[in-house]
């Protein structure tokens, strides 16, 4: 990817700081990134700082390429299932980049795959302290800044997990009905977001969620349900982290939406391509973003 110099469009968040959780790798890692390119100073948020005894990328790593932007950076080691994490996480952000925080990235989330019939309840109480309470604290926590400055950008990942299924008769597909505790806390999380946009709205500040097309093979969600999915079911990370970050520095009109991240690229096209070069070879997401673009 690259940029026009001459393009100040470009810097959508400068002089922002944001908080994105879960951004030691895969959507986390992509938006923070992104944001910190555009002219934001980012607190990142992980379990861990350095490299995971399984899955590739690092908080560290993260922080390194946003720094590369000229972005100041703070990596924050936290686990947001814990109530005690979770009730410092925004002070050390604030005190980390030295101001409070414009815009809030709830990435984090808990997805453990398995048949409700046998579901624990220690496993359903963490899916929703990661993917409800989580999100849901860290809002309560950023938004008397937010209300205060007139403007803030709360943004939640989704997932399409969270619609049921259609039936009967019932096609659940390779994953079957594995997915739909992670569902559940994801509907609630949708809910929550239409709640919290409503009751804030005309305060400036927006709350949104989005989720993928499809699925995004991040680096854990390759290990849960790579081998399971065919190829059109799949979205690339890229895609995603675009499709996100324009809820980031929306209008204060567009809140308490759940989205999906292809809608979000032709909703918002003028902001998504503008002095933006998406190598084709690289990535086929510039034959696709100008395809809608031609079809508008």
């Amino acid at each position: 990817m690259t940029e026009d110099p001459n393009d100040t469009r470009l810097r959508r968040f400068e002089g922002r700081r944001a908080l994105v959780t879960g951004a030691s790798r895969g959507i986390g890692a992509g938006i923070a990134e992104r944001l910190a390119a555009e002219g934001a100073d980012v607190a990142l948020v992980a379990r861990t700082r350095s490299e995971h005894a399984v899955l590739e990328g690092s908080l560290e790593e993260t922080a390194a390429r946003c720094e590369a932007h000229g972005a100041r950076s703070v990596v924050i080691v936290a686990d947001i299932t814990r109530t005690d994490d979770r009730e410092r996480l925004v002070g050390e952000a604030v005190e980390g980049l030295g101001g409070s925080i414009d815009v809030l990235v709830n990435n984090a989330a808990a997805a453990i795959y398995q048949p409700m019939a046998d579901y624990p309840l220690t496993r359903r109480h963490l899916t929703f302290e990661a993917n409800v309470h989580a999100p849901l604290d860290l809002a309560q926590a950023v938004l008397p800044s937010m209300i205060e400055a007139g403007e803030g950008w709360i943004l939640n990942l989704s997932s399409g997990t969270a619609r049921p299924w259609d039936g009967p008769p019932f096609e659940v597909g390779s994953l079957g009905t594995t997915i739909a505790i992670y569902g559940a806390s994801k509907a609630a999380l949708d809910r929550l977001t239409n709640g919290l946009g409503a009751e804030l709205y005309g305060s400036g500040v927006r709350v949104n969620a989005v989720q993928p097309r499809a699925a995004v093979l991040s680096e854990g969600a390759a290990k849960l349900a790579g081998t399971k999915l065919r190829p059109e079911q799949v979205e690339s990370i890229e895609q995603m982290v675009e499709g996100s970050v324009v809820l980031a520095c929306c209008d204060e009109d567009i809140t308490g939406r759940s989205t999906v991240s292809l809608d979000n690229l032709i909703e918002f096209i003028a902001d998504v391509g503008r002095g933006l070069t998406i190598e084709v070879e690289e990535n086929d997401f510039a034959a696709e973003v100008a395809s809608m673009q031609n079809a508008g």
